[in-house]
């Protein structure tokens, strides 16, 4: 005879995200002991009819001499990195004379979906934190009638990062400012046109670099005239079951949401083939292939495929069944994307 029904024990918690999270607690102590108080990061969002996706990280960060630039103001990457993130805040988020309160995650980033009556394009909101002074935050209103996106990967696709090989993402993520990185040639021309066809059109940076860089990462895009767009980032940081989150993840499980959010829309996917790109977007292609305008892969020179631990290129794409294109620039996928049909010649 069958026993009563056993509860499921709850997941074990890694010790390291245990080890973590009170140490993060222990800095946040010493530097509300210093006077040091929580501000908010915003990070560009989107949204759709009726609701926005904020985004954005409360962090007590070191202080230092003002140098102009806003909330994205010069500061290299080991900076990022000293700031404390303040796990479980509460935000106040007003929108359109609306104030709705919600709260950070352990890591303190801020990710959710507000109900918001917008128009479509860019819009603004505020963000506030314990009662500090209110935080400007940017969100993409996609229209109803929106038909195409454009989701970009970053490192190595929009910046020459080489970032899969340890020693060179260290100095790339803690010394290097955005003044010495390169851009990949013509994407920001690829891009802006793409974007400029298609008036509306939703622009998404899907990368699993760590939200730290994200500042460095906008400022870069501006200088670099990248279009504007909504920027999802993740945390390098241990969870319940894991010593590190998964990025290959945090890219499926994106492109799944945004597929999801707006069922519409058909996306131009761009990538590498040097982390993974090519066997995510063909397997989300050859299963949601009415999501999918094109694929466009870059690929890696011999030198940069070394630096980011070789190739990952998928050979067979005919599952798919949406234009698949890659070269080795932002101008050879313009050429073949226009021979596709996917941009106007």
């Amino acid at each position: 005879m069958p026993g009563p029904e056993e509860t499921p024990a709850p997941p074990k918690i890694l010790w390291l995200a245990r080890l973590e999270r009170r140490f993060h607690t222990w800095r946040e102590r010493r530097a509300r002991a210093r006077g040091l108080r929580p501000t908010v990061t915003p990070f560009a969002g989107y949204g759709g009819d009726g609701w926005i996706r904020v985004l954005g990280r409360v962090l007590i960060v070191p202080p230092r001499k003002p140098r102009g630039g806003g909330e994205y103001a010069s500061v290299r990457g080991w900076r990022s990195f000293l700031a404390v993130p303040v796990g479980f805040a509460r935000v106040d988020v007003t929108v359109a004379g609306q104030t709705h309160t919600v709260k950070a995650d352990r890591g303190g980033v801020v990710d959710v979906v507000l109900d918001a009556a917008l128009g479509p394009g860019w819009q603004t909101f505020t963000m506030t934190v314990e009662g500090g002074a209110p935080v400007e935050s940017r969100v993409f209103v996609v229209a109803p009638d929106a038909r195409f996106g454009i989701v970009s990967d970053v490192d190595d696709t929009v910046m020459v990062t080489a970032l899969p090989r340890p020693l060179l993402a260290a100095w790339n993520s803690f010394v290097v400012d955005e003044h010495a990185r390169q851009p990949v040639p013509g994407m920001a021309v690829l891009l802006e046109r793409l974007a400029r066809e298609n008036p509306g059109c939703p622009v998404v940076y899907l990368s699993t670099g760590a939200w730290n860089v994200a500042p460095t990462l906008v400022r870069f895009m501006r200088r670099h005239l990248f279009p504007p767009g909504a920027l999802l980032l993740t945390d390098w940081g241990p969870t319940h079951d894991r010593w590190f989150r998964s990025g290959r993840a945090h890219k499926e499980q994106s492109l799944q949401r945004l597929a999801e959010e707006f069922p519409d829309i058909r996306w131009l996917l761009v990538g590498d083939d040097g982390q993974h790109d090519d066997a995510i977007y063909t397997a989300f292609a050859s299963e949601n292939p009415g999501h999918v305008a094109a694929v466009a892969i870059r690929r890696l020179s011999p030198a940069e495929a070394v630096l980011a631990g070789g190739r990952t290129a998928v050979n067979d794409h005919s599952a798919a069944e949406v234009p698949w294109v890659t070269a080795s620039d932002g101008a050879g996928l313009l050429d073949r994307l226009q021979a596709a049909g996917v941009s106007p010649a």
